[in-house]
């Protein structure tokens, strides 16, 4: 049984994508980068200055249907990351007011800051979210630029666009479909 798959490793096996194209072949990681562009919030700017009040990103969670943005100084660094969460726990249920609380008030401070890169793999992200508990991954590059954010939705239906891949292309190999795998 194992010899009918033996023609699987000579070959370039490259899946094929209904809608975007991930990363790499069949066989590597998909990455954060990769689930941030699934998403479809890649445009959207996913930052908000400390100096501003709670309202305003309560507003732009509800704008944008978000629930994280990260805050920034005045000089455009990034400062730590305020949630829906964090609205709740540190407005909603302790009578303050989005009004009258500055962001920087509430949000988790930068030294609490969990991010990834766009090359890390989507199961390092996970790992990541499972093991600080939160929901939302600010991307950044080599200079701790912010790219974009990624949910934890966004890495399931990452995970979910990858199986439904795979199994696609092993299918199409098991039933013999060609030009799947390049020519020999």
């Amino acid at each position: 049984m194992l010899s009918r798959f033996a023609p699987l490793a000579a070959h370039s096996v490259r899946p094929v994508v209904a809608s975007r194209a991930f990363s790499g072949t069949l066989g590597e990681a998909i990455t954060a980068g990769d689930a941030a562009e699934l998403s479809g919030y890649s445009k959207i700017d996913f930052t908000i200055s400390e100096e501003a009040m709670v309202i305003d990103a309560v507003q732009k969670f509800a704008a944008f249907n978000i629930g994280c943005l990260v805050t920034t100084n005045s000089k455009g660094d990034l400062t730590g990351i305020i949630s829906e969460r964090d609205y709740i726990s540190k407005i909603a249920l302790l009578g303050r007011t989005s009004k009258d609380t500055k962001v920087k008030e509430i949000a988790t401070q930068s030294s609490k800051l969990v991010t990834v890169k766009p090359e890390d793999p989507v199961q390092m992200c996970m790992e990541k979210m499972l093991n600080s508990d939160i929901r939302h991954l600010p991307l950044v590059n080599d200079k701790g630029e912010l790219r974009g954010m990624i949910s934890i939705k966004d890495l399931v239906k990452t995970t979910i666009k990858e199986k439904e891949q795979t199994i696609k292309v092993l299918s199409d190999f098991a039933l013999g479909k060609g030009g799947v795998y390049g020519s020999e």
